[in-house]
This record gives C-alpha cells, structure tokens and sequence, in this order.
C-alpha cells in the first residue's frame, strides 16, 4: 500500500515534466491497489490530497502528448513509436480507468452493481440503419414512433396497425416514453415502474466516476482536437477516419457505460453538462504547454469553419458565396449586420446567466433583418457542446452518434443536449453543405434530429427558450441562397425575380431533406405551429424562402431542333417543391381545422399575396403571360389556394374577405390556366423537341403523390377566380391559351396562326375537357373527406383492378401524417369495404401468380362511375380508356347497354355556397356561342372534330341545363327575344331560353379559297331579309379575343382609378395574320338553327336513320313527372341527346314546345322513292361486303379453334384431361411403320438410318426421388436452435448406406448390379412430344447461335426452345426406326411352357450385339444414339455416376445406365401419386418417350455382355450342383447374395440385355421368375422381423402343410422353410438388447403377414406394369387402393387365368417357380448363412428393405412469415460465422446460407448455386429471408419465382417493404411443390436469367 501511495505521491510531484508513455512498472502491476487506496484518500471527509492525488495519476495516465497526434499525421511517427504500437497506450489508459470507476474491485462486478440501480422505465435502444424495426399506428402519437424487436413482440399489438420496416437512419426504441406513443403498447418490461421501488443509489459506488470521467472525457476532446487539421482545403476523409479508428475504444467505453443503466448516466450527463469543469480543465489558460497548443487548434477550427468566438472581439462576414447576398438585397433583406456580434462580451454573460440556459447571443428579430449571429456565432461552455461540435466537424461518426443518443432516456441530459444540437444546427448545415458523403451525414443528422424533435414537450420548450423556428426558417433560407439564378420567366432581362438552380448538388441530391424533415417534424406539433403562424416576420421570411421556388425549372418550347441535352432537373425540382413547400404547407394546414384558427389563414393569406404581387412585379407581369414557356411550380399560388380552401371548409371564413381585387384575380388565374394548356399541349406532341422529360413532368404533376399539392390546389384556384370574374372574359381566356380561337368558326375552312392544324383537334378536346374538370370536380367545393376518398377510390379501382398495396399508394393522402386520412386508417378499409369486393389470389395455368385484387362492385360501375375523375387521375392516357374498355365490359355482361357507351353522366355533390358564382361560366354568351359553333360543325362534318369533343359539349349542355336557376317566365321571354339583342347572338344568358333561339345568319371571315365565298350571299336578294339578319344577331366569334381585351380594360380601369395609372401595353398583336397567308373576306353563312334543332340533327345523324327522335313525353307524360329513368343512365351520343332533350323540355314549357314543333317540321314523311341503278349498285356492294365480313369470321373462328387444340396439346402442364394423341402414335392397323411430323421442315415420314427423327427432350439430373422419407408426417422447416433436420431417413441416404455396406463385404463389380443409383442426380427425361429430323435440328441450332438476340437460354450447352411449342429443352432423343408399338407382331401370346422360355431368355441375352439394325456399320442413327448417351451421361455431375472402387470400370457405365430407366419410371410413378390405381395413359404416358430411351440405352447396354457365369439369370432359374466349390475361394471377396439384389434393378438389367423388340411372352418370363425371388425376399425380412417366439409358431404351422398339394403357392408353407433354413446361419443369434427396437411388439395375424408381403412386392409390380404399358403400349387398368395388387398382378400376368376370385385373394397364388421351390430357396439361404457367419449384424441389415417410401414434399412452412423472419435474419451461417447479408434458405433440406456471400464461396462458386448442385443435383429451391421471395436454381439459370407468403390483402410483399404480417398460401405452396415434383420449373416459369455462379 505504502509503495502505492509513494508512487502516486512521485507523479504528483513530476506531474509538469514529460511523463514516459507507459507508467512505471510497479504501478502497472497494481493498479487496483492504486485505486483502493484513492477512493479510501477521497471517501474522507477532508478529501482534498486524494482529488490532488487522483488529478495527477490521471494527468499522467491520460496525457495527450503521444503518438496518437503523430499517427494521425502520418504512419512514420507512429512507427516510430516503438513496438507498443499507438494502441498499447491507449489500452492501459483505458485499464487504469475501468480499475478507477471500480475503485479497487473488479470491473464486471462494478458494472452489475450500477445496473441494480437502473430504473429501466424507457428502452432507448439505439440502432443504426439496415436494423429492423416496428412501427405501431394505432399506439403510437409521432408518426414517427418505433420499437425495436423484442419490446414489440413483448406488447400486446394483436389488430393493431403495424408494421415491420428496414431502419433508413437509424433510430431508437420509444418504449416507454409516453409523449410519443400510448401507454398501452408498452412492452412488459417497460410499463411504468414507480421510483419508488428503485433503492437509493450509495454514494461511494459513483463516486471515482464523478472524478474520473471528465479527466477521460476531456482527453477524448484533446485526441479529437489533435486528430483535425484544417488544411487550405477540407480534411480528407481518410485522415479523419484514422483519427476516428483510433478513439474507437475509447468511444466504446462511453458507450458501454451508457448501457449500465440509468444510475450512471446521470452522472455522464452532470459531467457533460457542467460548465465549471469544461471551464477549468479547456480554457487552456494554465501553463501546461499541451494544453494551451490544444485551445489554440480548437479556436483554429472554429474559425475555419466560419465561426466566431465571442471573446474574439471580431465578426466574420458571411462565409457563404457572394450571389447569395446579392440577391438578398434585392429580396429586401438587410445583408449582414456588422454591429451584431459585437457586443461586449462581459455583458453577454451576464445575459446568459439570466437565462440559465441561453447558449448563444441573440438580438430580437425584426421583420427584415435576419439575425447573423444565428450563422455564426458559436460558444461553448459544456463538455457536451464541445463534443457535438466534434462530431459534426468529423461528419457524425456513427460511434459517435450512438453514444450522444445512448444517454437520451436521461431526461436532463435529452433537453441540454436538445438546446445543444439547436444551438449548432447552422453548423450542421454548413458542414453537410460541403460534405462529400451527404447521404450518409443525412441519415446520422436525421437519426439524431427525429429522436429530439418528435417529442411534442420537448420541442416546444426549445421553441420558446433558444428561437427554434426562427434558427430553422433562417438556416433552410441561407442554405438555399447559395443556389439561385435569375429567373428567366416572362421578362427575361428586366426581371429581378431569382429561382434556386435544380441543377445544383444541394437540390440534385435533396441535400436538403434533413432540415426540411425535421421542420415538417416540429410543425406537426400544435404549439409549435400556433408560434409559426402568429408570428408575422416568420410568415414574411418563410414566403419569401417559398418564393425561391416560384417559377423553378423553367421549359421552353423547342421550335425548330430537338434538344441536344435532356436534363433531368425536373425530378429534383418537384422533390424540391413537395419536400420544402408542400409538405411544411399541409403541417401547418393541420392546425387550421376549427374556427378560432381564422386568424392564421388570415396571416398566411396576407404575406402570401404579399408575396405573390412581389412576385409579378419582379418578373414584370401584365397581363400576357410569354408564350411557349411552362414552369409547373407555383408554390405561392398553391399555398394561397389551399388556405382559402381550408379557410372555407372549416373555419367558416367568409372567401370574399380573404380575395384580392379583379386585377389580381386576373394575374393569379394566368399561371395555373398556362400549365393546363400546356399539358394538353404536351399530349398533343408539341413538346416533342424537348424529349421524354417534358412528358415526364407532365405525368409528375398529375402523380398520385403529387396530385393534391400541384394539380388540385391549381384548379381549385381557377374554380375561385372563374367563380369571381365575368365568365365571358374567362371563357375567352380559356379558348386562347389552348390556341384554339380560330377553329372556333362556322365556316368550313379557317386559318389559325398559332397552331398546326394537326393540332387543333386534340388541344380543342383538351380545352373542353379542362372546362368539364372545371366545372363538374368539387374536390375543394364542398365535398366531405369521406366523399373524396370514397371518389378517389372509385376512380382508381374504375381504372384497374388493384391490390390494396397500391391503392393506398394511389390514393393522394393527404400527405400530413397527422391528417386523419392514415393509410389503413379506419375510414379507408370501410370506404374500400363499401365499392369493391376482393378477388382472392388465383393461378393461371400459366403459371403467372396473381394477387388478391379488388374490383368495384357492380353498383359502383352503375352509379358511381365518374369518368371526369378518372380523366383528373391518369397519368397514362390508356388509362382512361381502360376505364371506359371496364365500363362497356360491365354494361355488356349486365345487358344495360350493349354498344359502345358514351361515358356516362354523374350527378355532382351540391356545391358550396361560397362558389356559387362557378356556375355563371355555364350561363354567359361566349360559351353558348361556342357549344352552338361546334354542334353546327360537327353536323357539317367540318374537319379536325371528333366523338371526344361532341361528347364534351353536349356534357356542358348538361351541365348547364342541371344547373341553372330561375325556371323562366316562358311567354314575356319569348316576346322581347328578338328587339332586345342587336349586337349578339342570343337574347340574355341562361341557357335554358338561349338553347331555343334560332339563329339565321352569320357573318365569318373567311380564306378567299373557301367554298362558302363562291356562292353568292343570300343577303343580295331582298332587302328584308338583310334587315332581318342586322336583327337576328350576326356576330362575329372573333369577338372572342375582343371581348376577352374589353372586359380586361373595363377592369382595370375600374379596380385603380388613380391617375399614375400605367398604360399596360397591349400585346393582342401576336393574334394578327401573318401577312403571308391568303386573304380573309368576309362571308355571310345561312344557318337558320337553334340548339335544340342542332341536337335533335345531330340525334337522326347519330342513329343513321331519318325521324329518328321522337319526344318520349307524347307517349308517357309520367317521364316528366319523375325524370330520373335509368334508361337514360347508360348509352351512347344518342341517349346523350335524348337525355338532353328531355331535361330541356323539364326545364321549360316553352323548350317542350318547339321540341315537339321542330320534330314535326323536321322531315315530311318521304314517299318511297324508286332505287335507282347507282344506289342499287351501292347496295349490292353492301351486301357483298357483309357476305366477306361473313366468311372472315368463318375463318378466324377456324383458325382459333386450331390453335386452341394445338395449345392445349402443346403446354398442358399438369392437365391429365385432355385425351388429344400425339404425333407419335398416330397408328393405323396396316402400316407397320411409324409416321412422324418433322416440325421444322413440315415433312413427315419414317425415321430411317441415314436420316433419323428425334423427340425434342429435356434432360435434367434430378435428386427428387432421393427426399422421399419413410414417414407420412412431413418434415418442418427448423424454427428454433432445437428443431433440426438430419437427412438420415432419406430415400438417398438408405440406399447409399445400402451400397456402400454391400461394397465392403462383396465383389465391386457384383455390387454395381445389385443396387440402382440416380436417387440423387439421377437423369430425367421429359419430351414436348414433338418430332424433328436431327439434321433439320443442327441447322436450327447453328441459326440460333448466330443469332445475336439474348435469350434465356445457352445454346453453346446445346439448349433451344422447340421450334413449335417453344417448350425448353436441350437434346433430341432418336427414334428407332421400325414398327409402332401398338401393332406389334411379337405381342401373340404363346403356349411355350416356362422352361422353355427361359432357355430362350438366357440365349437371346448371350447373343451379342444381335440386333435388327446391324449396329456395327456407323450410321447416322447409331452416331446420334452415342451423341444423346454423351448428353445423358454430361447431364448429371461425375460423383452421381460414379460408384466404382475402381474408377472408370464399365460396370459403372452399365450400372448408370440402367439406372436411368430406374429413375424414370420412379418418378412417373410419382407423378402419378405414388400408385397406378387411376391407370390410364396418363398425360405422361401420352408424352413419354420412355419407349425411345429404353432403345438408346438397351442398343449400349448390350456392348457390355455380362460374363454368362455372373449372369443372375442363371442363379434365378438354375440349380447349382456343388455348394461348396464356392466357399472354396476365400482369398477374393465373394458375389452378393441374391437375396441382397434389388430386384428392380435386376428387371431393368434382363430387359435391357434382350434384343429389342422385346417380345411379350418373354417379358412375362423374366417377370414371372424375378417375383418368385421377390417374394423370398418378402418372407426373409417378415421372418427377420419376427420374434423368437413368433418364428418358432410359424416355423411350426408351415411345416405341418407341407405335404399338400400346392405347397409351393402357400405362404405358410415358404415361410417356414425359410425360418428353418436360415436357422442353420447365425442369423437369428444373438437377439441382443439393440434388437428389441426391430421387433413389432405386435403378434402378426395372418392378415397382417399378408398385408406385409403385398405391401413388400407392390413398389415391383408398380414399375413393372409401368414398363409394360410403354414397351407393349397396353392401357392400365384402374381399381381401388386395396386390389392394387391383384390387378396389377393379373394384368403382368403372374395370375392365372381361371384364377377363381371368390375366397380372399393370396398373394402366394401368383407364384410360378420355375425349379422346385425348396431347392432354390435353400440355395439362396445358403448364400446368406455362409454370409452372417462372419457379418451377423450387417447380414440382418441388408435383409430388411425399406420399399414403402412415401411420395416426396418440400418442408413444411410455419402459418406466419414472421416465425421464419425472426428467427433467421439474425442467425449466424455456420459456414463463416457471421450473419449474412442476404439469407437465404433451402426449403428442400433446410440448409441455410448465405445467398450472393463472399464469405462462402468456393472455387468460384457462391453457397447458393453449390447447394443447389449437392442437394439437388443442379435445381435449388431457396427462400430469401430479407425478401420473402422464392428463387429457383436450375442448372446455370436461375429465376424469381414469387413468394408463397401473402398478407391479409393476398398480396405479396417482396423485400418486405410493406413489413405487414405475411400468412402461407397453401395453395401457392402446393403449385411450388407440383412443379418441383414434375420437372416443369424450365416451362412455367418465363424469365430466366445466367447466374454466373454468384448466388
């Protein structure tokens, strides 16, 4: 101890000098010591020495003089430092500290001592981005609430509205903190404990920490300070990540401390607050050297960076560019203000003290002047301040950040640190201006910012106490200073109006979003917003900040070239506009909800139009606006437009007290009245030579989520300024900006100057079409919340059918979260509940998955559907007609209507009183001259009109006639009509009287080419008709634009009656002729119509027939009384027109009148008149058109039919249906010869030698056989660390135990023809059906390899798609030549005893190579066979081919070989569903090209003649003579046992060596012998099976029997011989312990001894049956599940014919041997017992086969994806031990592995793709953990295949953005399942890609 405090006692005497690096050794050993004895010094009362003592240890422990500065400059300085390293300082540093804070005792019990204080009420686990998160509407009150994992899943959410989402930023847990989220969705662990029940914390466990940490902190300071150099120009980033890597465990010690809970971090946030020992330990006054040079390095970097220090006396100007402050003189802010930062800085002391808390000096800000020392005057007097200004100054290290927010559950700490972070928030902004790495800074300030800002309390308190509105509204307006030009709209010299730049980084890559979001975060508080808007120089400088945006991105129209360039400005312009001005609108919109809120608006809509008269004087606006320019942004237009809706809508505020004067109305209607032209100008292709990006604008604008910030506060402004001014002056105005005045003439031809005439027709429709928008849409006119979402829906859903998903994406929420319209809010799934029904998730055959879609009901479709919307809505144009497409679709199938509908009229909601003045545009002249002009021409057939515009005018007809208002006196209207209208065309301006005016003549102008000038005018005749034409109103439409010029002057001159008035300038010029263009002259037309006889015209040219409208209310005079008749509802122009009609005649008594009066007159009843021979000749050219049309039809249906059949042919995939042969058998009784079509060249014929027919095949190595498992229960997939699955029980795995046993104790080449392979790998072939010559094939091949198109497929590895069908596949299978199997010659039975078949057997197979086709002679058929024997060899990897001890030996061939048939016929009969009892030439028999395999592989198997002596034909059907020669040879390994052969194989092996074609009685031989050992077999393993006693019984029965008479056909009987032969071996021995699990307790009936040996031989007759259906071409038989057997049997014919079936059926009864049965059997024992004499235990073994497998499934998936997710995103790959990027899972075994990783890849191979080969063979099946998504591995490609995890919508989720819980679809699974089963991967699914290995 005295040592210790010696030493301690040295350091403080040397403390001044230099200290070595490391202390001295004694010290170093017993630190804990050292510790005990300082915190006894300290626990004094009179503690003064220990604090000395302890200063001094720390100084020199934590001293800053070290290599750390040098390592930071460079790597020779901290090489230099000796072999410690820089790190091993560091190390003991933080030893000495960790010893300290434990004062004496050991570190981790110091730590769980502190965590026993923690009063854990909030969670506050901080994370950082890719972190998965929760996030809970229904609880939470910030929209900006999450929860980490655990609490989430610990509360109780069930029916809540949650989701799961991939952290962007990072963020913290708010469990438990009651101002962001509600109480009841805490999590167990956080439901508020009271304080009480957390003991007091002693004071002696903190107290070295409250010593220790500021020395450790401030040292932490020094390290960064000395880490930043400020060079000339910015730090790279790799000095400071060095410096940063370095301080990692220091950083990480804070952080662990953090975590101890909140005892000890209060005492963190006193050290970080406390402004006396941040004043002591950094003033940097003492006389330490390193402290003084480390205050310096501190002040440089502040100066650097643009800020002052108050004590400095000076003031820096503003570091920002000098256009930014020039512009701000013209906006009328004062620059900068020299004086500010120049007070006294005693004085601000002072004035800090006061406020306790004030950081900063501040003056008050006046409305003109902003505050400079907000940019940049910083002080710091904490700790805390100073390390923040670290870690911006470093670029928010992630480490860093973490720390800073792991103290936020402190609550003293979160509000310094929140005042903290606002006190340098101008810093922030400056920094990530100029940082490099903007997006990753983003994302670190947002993590910060959202925890502080979110908390309502909070923010207000900040608000209040350090200017938190004002700090931001001035940063976000310095920040985008620096990017403004001068703006180049309308007055491009003069104008003084400056715009930000969208090309600039700052806006290109939304630099700006952190500081906007964080706005728009405080702005949602309802305190903090009532600030905002009751403080007038605020709104003054926020509109002027607004109006940066005003007129951004400027486009103008390309004339003559087609831009070099386009730019793509315009995404980071309409970002700009929603994120900076949008989105702060619809917060502070969100306050303005209830009455007393009327002053706001009233604010807002002050300083806004404030700013928008500004804003017309800078660009120097009268009243023109120039022409072929658009800008889409007009945010102060927007922000007026919504606050007078809202003013309307909720305050109650009367509109005319907030509108401006006419003049200005004018001025604020031109703007958004130019974008609608523009738009349509831009549909009309005008814009063409401004690129795609200008239609791409135009779609942004009309943009779901841009809709309601741009287009609809647009038109609902015009609606206001069109209720406002005269509808003429509108009117006109309308048809002039859409350029189509000129069109508007009765004549028949026209010039018009400023349009091509291609364009005419489609900007008249859009003209129209914008007036019908105007007039019918009440988004903003007084329709309720609900309406509007409930249309908007409508809408949507009209459109398409949509998934839930993305209809909450298209419907324009309002974008304010807080707004009340929540997606998945309770309003939207009722509204969604009420229009459509959901159409759950379907399969198409296809394969094409599709999801659960809602579709409007069929009463949406009848009275709901409102085309006018959907038109507002679309943003392609085929939209809309697939509305209409929908619409005809529904009237057809309900029998409403079955032509083509017109779209239908919907009644309107009432509009709000405040706009009634909307509806005088339907009543004024100019528009009533115009519907008038229009009808006239569409009845003339002028040109350039169309159905669209006939449809819109009769629309506004309708519209006017459903709004007018005064029902008219009829008759004194009727009498002053004509007198009071001399200058105009109709009487007044309702347009209920006006449609019935008639009117006589016209006069236009008219080109001098014009056909209306030759005739001469009917005005020269008489002279009273000339004075009735002066009465009836000649007029000219070019009073058009006239008009428009009158009313603007009269408005003018009324609304500024000063005399300074300024002329405007009239700029009506540009509508003058150009002088080259021909003449006008004047015309008079006759016209002699009113409206109303236009409409019924056009009526009888509508139906094509004459008098074809005839009043409906002279037959029913009820239609007057209740004229809602849903007739009318629904038709085409003419019940439009009837419907019109009618109303007018509703309307008035007068309009009735002279409808019934024009209908007499219009057409005299004609007498039938004589055909003439002309007409007659028209005529019969109609009929014959008719009979063409006719025969066409005939034709087509022909034609569709054929391709229907060929389709169904061709790609049923899983159809066993359809019965439609394929070309392969198509089989006549007299030709012998098979027929087949080639599908390339089209010729058919016989495949011969030299030029042989193949099948198109697929080969793929399959391993599906090998995951049948032995068990029903289907294996899950692990969940939990426990559930794991071995693949032991596989099919695979027992028969290569299997193999590999028997190659221990028997001859290798015996054993490879005792056994199949291909379980795993084995080799399947599938066929299209079709047929193709192979030389047709090669030439397809080398055409497809030089084509240069991608396809998904490599032709080098041999793949094509057949040239008919286009199915996937990759080699062609010959045919051989010769008959058809039907007819085959050989099929006779014969009455050769079995003896004598045998022989024949046993000689044909010793016959080499005796085939039909001499196979000796190379021809081109046998070249072919050996080239698809490659192909089917190359198919399958080496290790699945070989088995052999001895590499490369034939048997291997042979074995592989046979195999292949194996593995076919296997997996037909899975396909089949693991049985034949449906029988039938299933869809796989009429596609299988087994027969043709069976003729490639028996042709190579026969090269191979097997050594007659090993022939096992020989031992099945001979005796041997002399036993025991056998056992003479011990030295060489024995052969195996008959009993140990699979008798499968051993089918396969004597079919295969016969000549083919196989002749049927000899195939039955071979069957008849091979089931007698089959059956041995059976009795073998039943008596293995047995226990002692149970032998003993049988043995006993069996023996009793043996004398009668069919003794060989009784189980019984066999069965004891067995048991009595077998028992002279040991097998029976040693029943030991281990045996006892083998024995069935159960005694075995007779039945079940039965059932056991039918079960044991079905799998064998199942294969058989197969094999001779496609050898001999003979149909299955179907049966029921139990006589399986006994068909099976009599069909192979094992049963004999008079078989009689009435006692219970025996399988014994099918027994046939062909040498006495005791013999035989005795010598198959014999092999055995010499067997087990040695090898017992592997003899028993060997003897039970498990043959029932059941059929092979995938893994089973748990019902919720989150099970899955949870469980896996977090595991570690066993393979690297880390956790993988993209996780994935194999759902056939259950591997996990890293998809795409790196870390696992091998030979260049990734995990995923060399699972897929080792599991299944070359096809994977993986589920992607992050993504939900299934991904298909086969062989080199690979494809997505969708996800079987739907939502509640029945929607997937892919990548889980959407994060709602996902449940299985069964369905869905099984589709998976069936495909994987039945190899059709290559054909269902349709895109597929190279992989290249990197999965």
């Amino acid at each position: 101890m005295a040592a210790a405090a010696a030493a301690a006692a040295a350091a403080v005497g040397g403390s001044q000098s230099p200290q070595p690096e490391v202390p001295a050794p004694g010290l170093a050993l017993d630190k804990a010591a050292t510790a005990a004895h300082l915190k006894a010094a300290l626990s004094r009362p009179d503690n003064r020495a220990g604090a000395e003592e302890l200063q001094a240890l720390l100084e020199r422990v934590l001293s800053a003089e070290r290599p750390l500065a040098a390592a930071a400059d460079g790597e020779e300085a901290a090489a230099a430092s000796g072999g410690g390293g820089p790190g091993a300082a560091e190390e003991e540093a933080l030893e000495w500290c960790k010893c300290l804070l434990a004062g004496g005792g050991g570190y981790d019990e110091f730590c769980a001592a502190v965590r026993a204080y923690d009063p854990a009420a909030l969670c506050g686990l901080v994370w950082t981005a890719n972190f998965v998160a929760y996030r809970c509407r229904t609880c939470g009150i910030s929209p900006c609430m999450s929860l980490c994992a655990e609490c989430f899943h610990q509360g109780d959410h069930t029916g809540h509205d949650f989701n799961m989402f991939r952290s962007q930023a990072g963020g913290a847990c708010d469990c438990g903190d009651s101002n962001v989220m509600r109480e009841s969705g805490f999590c167990k662990r956080h439901q508020i404990k009271s304080s009480s029940n957390i003991p007091c914390v002693p004071k002696d466990l903190l107290m070295m920490s409250e010593f220790v940490l500021p020395r450790f902190i401030f040292c932490l300071i020094q390290y960064l300070r000395e880490g930043y150099n400020e060079p000339a120009d910015v730090p790279s980033e790799k000095d400071l990540n060095k410096v940063l890597q370095l301080l990692e465990p220091q950083i990480s010690f804070l952080e662990d401390l953090t975590k101890m809970g909140g005892a000890m971090r209060s005492v963190l946030t006193q050290v970080l607050t406390n402004q006396q020992n941040y004043k002591d330990l950094t003033s940097g006054l003492g006389e330490n050297a390193c402290a003084k040079k480390s205050h310096e390095k501190y002040l440089i970097a502040l100066k650097s960076s643009g800020l002052t220090y108050p004590e400095d006396k000076l003031v820096y100007g503003i570091q920002e560019s000098s256009a930014g402050t020039s512009t701000l003189a013209v906006q009328g802010f004062a620059g900068a203000t020299g004086t500010l930062g120049q007070l006294d800085s005693s004085d601000e002391e002072d004035q800090d003290g006061s406020q306790g808390l004030g950081k900063r000096k501040r003056v008050k800000l006046s409305s003109n002047t902003k505050d400079q020392s907000i940019m940049d005057v910083l002080k710091h007097k904490s700790f805390l301040e100073e390390l923040l200004f670290w870690t911006i100054k470093y670029e928010f290290p992630q480490k860093m950040v973490t720390f800073l927010l792991n103290m936020l559950p402190d609550q003293e700490y979160k509000v310094a640190f929140t005042k903290t972070f606002v006190q340098h928030y101008a810093f922030i902004m400056k920094t990530l201006k100029k940082s490099h790495e903007s997006d990753t800074m983003s994302n670190r300030i947002v993590h910060i910012s959202v925890q502080l800002f979110s908390n309502e309390e909070l923010a207000r308190q900040v608000t209040e106490e350090c200017q938190l509105l004002d700090i931001m509204v001035t940063v976000l307006l310095y920040m985008m200073e620096s990017c403004l030009i001068k703006s180049e709209l309308q007055d491009e010299e003069n104008s003084l109006h400056v715009v930000v730049n969208c090309g600039e980084a700052l806006l290109k890559n939304n630099t700006y979003w952190p500081l906007v979001s964080d706005f728009i975060n405080i702005l949602s508080h309802q305190s903090v917003a009532k600030r905002f808007l009751e403080d007038h120089g605020l709104l003054v400088t926020w509109m002027n900040f607004v109006s940066f945006f005003q007129g951004m991105n400027l486009n103008k129209r390309e004339l003559n070239e087609h831009v070099e360039f386009e730019s793509q400005t315009y995404y980071a312009a309409f970002a700009a506009e929603l994120e900076a001005c949008a989105q702060p609108m619809w917060g502070l919109l969100s306050h303005c909800k209830v009455r007393e809120t009327q002053e706001y608006t009233r604010n807002v809509v002050r300083y806004c139009l404030e700013a928008l008269q500004d804003w017309f004087d800078a660009i120097n606006f009268v009243d023109e606006p120039a022409p072929n320019q658009v800008t889409f942004h007009l945010p102060l237009h927007r922000y007026y437009a919504m606050f007078l809706s809202k003013a309307v809508k909720c305050q109650e505020l009367d509109l005319d007290s907030v509108l401006p004067d006419q003049e200005m109305l004018m001025k604020l209607m031109i703007h958004p009245l130019q974008i609608q032209a523009s738009l349509a100008e831009i549909h009309s292709n005008m814009w063409v030579r401004n690129g795609l990006q200008i239609k791409g604008q135009a779609m942004t604008y009309v943009q779901s989520h841009f809709c309601n910030s741009m287009i609809d506060p647009d038109i609902y402004l015009l609606q206001v300024c069109a209720s406002r001014l005269d509808p003429d002056y509108f009117i006109s105005s309308v048809f002039e900006r859409f350029k189509v005045v000129d069109l508007l003439t009765m004549a028949s031809q026209h010039q018009n100057t400023v349009l091509d005439a291609e364009h005419e027709r489609s900007m008249l429709e859009g003209a129209l079409t914008f007036l019908v928008i105007l007039l019918s849409l009440r988004l903003h006119l007084g329709m309720s919340d609900d309406e509007i979402l409930r249309a908007e829906m409508v809408a949507q859903l009209c459109m398409n059918d949509r998934t839930h998903s993305s209809l909450l994406d298209l419907i324009p929420e309002n974008p304010n979260p807080k707004s009340g319209i929540i997606p998945g809010s309770y309003s939207f799934e009722s509204v969604l509940s009420a229009v459509a029904d959901f159409k759950a998730p379907v399969f198409e055959p296809g394969g094409s998955m599709q999801q659960g879609m809602y579709t409007p009901k069929a009463e949406v479709w009848d009275h709901e559907f409102d085309p006018v919307m959907v038109i507002l809505r679309t943003v392609y144009r085929r939209d809309v007609q697939s509305a209409m497409d929908r619409y005809t679709a529904f009237l057809k199938q309900s029998g409403k209507f079955p032509g083509n509908p017109w779209p239908p009229y919907k009644k309107r909601t009432p509009l709000h009183p405040s706009y009634k003045g909307l509806m005088r545009l339907l009543h004024c002249k100019t528009l009533h001259i115009v519907l008038f002009t229009l009808l006239y021409k569409i009845l003339m057939d002028h040109q350039n009109l169309s159905e669209h515009v006939l449809c819109m005018v009769l629309y506004l007809i309708e519209l006017g006639l459903e709004n007018s208002d005064e029902e008219e006196s009829d008759e004194e209207a009727s009498v002053c009509g004509p007198e009071r209208c001399h200058d105009s065309w109709f009487p007044g301006s309702n347009l209920v009287s006006n449609m019935r005016h008639f009117i006589n003549y016209v006069r236009v102008r008219v080109p001098e080419t014009a056909p209306e000038v030759k005739k001469d005018s009917p005005a020269s005749t008489s002279s009273d008709s000339l004075g009735s034409l002066q009465n009836s109103g000649t007029a000219q439409v070019f009073s058009l634009v006239a008009e428009r010029r009158k009313k603007f002057q009269e408005i003018i001159n009324r609304s500024s009656s000063e005399a300074n008035q300024v002329v405007r300038p009239k700029t009506s010029n540009k509508w003058s002729a150009p002088g080259s263009a021909p003449q006008l002259t004047t015309a008079i037309l006759e016209i002699k119509e009113s409206i109303l006889s236009l409409l019924i015209k056009l009526h009888h040219k509508l139906s094509g027939k004459q008098n074809s409208y005839y009043p409906p209310w002279l037959d029913d005079i009820e239609i007057l009384i209740q004229p809602e008749i849903p007739k009318y509802s629904h038709g085409d122009g003419i019940t439009a027109v009837e419907r019109i009609l009618l109303k007018a005649a509703l309307q008035s008594k007068m309009n009735k009148r002279i409808i019934e009066e024009i209908c007499r007159k219009v057409t005299p009843p004609v007498p039938p008149k004589k055909v003439t021979a002309a007409e007659k000749k028209t005529l019969d050219k109609e009929e014959r058109r008719q009979k063409a049309r006719e025969r066409q039809q005939k034709l087509l249906a022909e034609f569709a039919s054929r391709q229907k059949s060929f389709m169904e042919t061709a790609m049923d995939v899983d159809s066993p249906e359809s019965d439609i042969p394929m070309e392969i058998t198509t089989a006549e009784p007299q030709v012998s010869e098979a027929i087949y079509d080639c599908v390339i060249c089209g010729q058919s014929g016989p495949s011969s030698e030299d030029r042989p027919t193949g099948l198109v095949v697929l080969l793929q190595a399959s391993s599906v056989l090998g995951q049948c498992r032995d068990n029903i229960e289907p294996k899950k997939l692990p969940i939990t660390e426990e559930e794991q699955i071995y693949p032991w029980d596989t099919c695979a795995a027992v028969h290569d135990v299997r193999l590999s046993l028997l190659q221990r104790y028997f001859k290798d080449s015996s054993c490879l023809l005792a056994v199949s392979i291909g379980w795993e790998g084995g080799v399947y072939v599938q066929t299209c059906g079709h047929t193709l010559h192979i030389d047709c094939h090669k030439s397809y091949m080398e055409s497809l390899r030089n084509d240069q198109v991608l396809q998904g497929f490599s032709v080098d590895k041999g793949e094509f798609t057949c040239p008919l069908c286009r199915q996937f596949a990759n080699s062609v299978l010959p045919c051989y030549p010769g008959s058809n199997v039907e007819n085959n010659p050989w099929q006779r039975p014969s009455s050769k005893s079995i003896q004598d078949l045998i022989k024949e057997v046993e000689e044909l197979q010793g016959r080499p190579g005796a085939f039909p086709v001499s196979i000796s002679s190379e021809t081109n058929l046998s070249k072919e066979m050996e080239s698809v024997m490659k192909d089917i060899k190359n198919t399958t990897q080496k290790k699945y081919r070989d088995y052999s001890k001895t590499p490369g030996s034939p048997d291997n061939d042979f074995l592989f070989m046979y195999s292949v048939a194996r593995t076919n016929l296997e997996l037909e009969l899975i396909h089949r569903g693991g049985n034949l009892c449906s029988g039938g030439a299933s869809t796989a028999g009429k596609r299988s090209c087994l027969n043709q395999l069976f003729h490639v592989l028996a042709l190579h198997m026969r090269l191979y003649s097997i050594d007659s002596e090993y022939n096992p034909w020989r031992k099945l059907t001979q005796l041997v003579e002399e036993m025991n020669s056998q056992l003479g040879n011990e030295e060489q390994q024995p052969e195996v046992p008959v009993l140990y052969h699979d008798v499968t194989s051993l089918l396969l092996i004597q079919i295969l060596m016969m000549p083919q074609p196989l002749r049927k009685d000899h195939f039955t031989c071979i069957v008849k012998v091979l089931f007698t050992l089959l059956y041995t077999q059976a009795l073998v393993a039943v008596s293995v099976k047995c226990n002692e006693e149970d032998r003993s019984a049988w043995k006993h029965t069996g023996a009793l029997k043996k004398n009668i008479c069919d003794a060989e056909k009784s189980y019984e009987v066999l069965l004891s011989f067995v048991i009595s032969e077998l028992s002279k071996g040991k097998l029976y021995h040693e029943e030991g312990t281990q045996e006892c699990a083998m024995v069935s307790p159960v005694a075995w009936s007779s039945e079940s001894m039965e059932k056991y040996l039918q079960d044991f031989c079905l799998p064998f007759l199942r294969i058989t049956s197969l094999l001779q259906h496609h050898l001999f071409g003979e149909d299955l038989p179907s049966c029921q599940e139990e006589e399986e057997f006994s068909v099976l049997s009599s069909c192979l014919g094992l049963l004999p014919t008079f078989y009689q079936t009435e006692h219970p059926f025996i399988s014994a009864s099918c027994l046939d041997w062909p040498v006495p049965a005791f013999d035989i059997i005795s010598q198959w024992c014999f092999e055995i017992n010499s067997f087990t004499e040695r090898h017992a235990e592997q003899g028993k073994a060997l003897l039970i086969q498990e043959s029932r497998w059941k059929l092979p499934h995938l893994l089973q998936l748990p019902e919720n994806y989150n099970t899955i997710f949870q469980y896996y995103h977090r595991k570690t790959c066993s393979v690297c031990t880390k956790v993988p990027k993209d996780p994935a899972v194999c759902l056939v075994c259950g591997t996990f592995v890293c998809l795409k990783g790196l870390c696992c890849k091998q030979q260049s191979y990734c995990e995923c793709v060399l699972h897929s080969q080792n599991c299944g063979a070359g096809t994977g099946i993986f589920l992607l953990i992050n993504a939900s998504v299934i991904i298909i591995i086969r062989g080199h490609r690979f494809c997505l295949w969708g996800s079987v995890y739907l939502d509640a919508h029945g929607e997937e989720d892919r990548d889980l953005r959407r994060g709602k819980p996902l449940y299985i679809c069964k369905e869905r699974y099984k589709v998976l399942e069936q495909q994987w089963i039945s190899h059709t991967f290559d054909h269902i699914n349709k895109r597929w890609g190279p992989h290249y290995n990197g999965l």
